[in-house]
């Protein structure tokens, strides 16, 4: 099997975990971000038998969906008429999957456009790569930072995205953002990886509105 199909094996089985989340309705009011944090945890593990991650476990709500990844917020309790995000990098079988969604309990109408915006805005983004030949970090980082604000929104991550493959994978080089679809990555992100690969890439879009205290997060396989 290829590197791909092993990646996108591996994505569709962090689908059936997300689809299975909502299932057994484990996203409600009242309890807190650790708590179902370690619900999903336990989910994945009798599912698939997955203890491995290869990055923290996310779940963020109300003004924590404001933060980037490397932030590490006060647990808060999951309230009604809430949004929140999960963001979790399990590893099948050495293989990673990345996967973020967003989620609104309740009928409020800008929360749910802030849901729907994400969604659309990252496929219109892999449509948009799916068209190029050569195209550094730093410009995929720039478009999807343009396209937050042509949706109403601001831009809330550090980077758009980054390589994912078999675990470990390529680790970030110091000092360099090679790696990852960020500002300071100048090198095009068709080059092959260190063993001559074409490398595989994750797109994130995160969105925020920092007056209304709310964002979303939407995140799976690019490439």
């Amino acid at each position: 099997m290829t590197i791909k199909a092993q990646l996108i094996e591996a994505e569709e089985k962090a689908l059936l975990l997300f689809n299975t989340i909502e299932a057994r309705g484990l996203i409600t009011a009242g309890k807190s971000e650790k708590q179902l944090n370690t619900e999903i945890f336990n989910l994945a593990k009798e599912l698939y038998g997955i203890e491995k991650y290869w990055h923290k476990r996310i779940v963020r709500t109300g003004p924590n969906t404001l933060h980037p990844y490397n932030e590490n917020p006060p647990d808060l309790i999951i309230r009604e008429d809430d949004i929140l995000f999960i963001d979790f990098g399990p590893v099948f079988e050495d293989w990673e999957a990345d996967f973020g969604r967003t989620y609104v309990i309740g009928n409020d109408p800008l929360k749910h456009k802030l849901k729907n915006d994400i969604e659309s805005a990252w496929q219109e983004t892999k449509d948009w790569f799916g068209k190029q030949e050569q195209l550094t970090g730093a410009q995929l980082y720039h478009y999807t930072v343009e396209l937050a604000r042509q949706y109403g929104w601001t831009f809330g991550g550090e980077i758009a995205g980054h390589i994912i493959g078999q675990f470990p994978h390529e680790r970030l080089v110091p000092g360099t953002q090679d790696l990852y679809v960020h500002p300071d990555n100048h090198q095009d992100m068709f080059t092959t990886d260190k063993n001559g690969q074409p490398r595989e890439w994750i797109l994130e879009i995160h969105f925020i509105d920092a007056e209304k205290q709310i964002g979303g997060f939407f995140e799976q396989l690019l490439t």
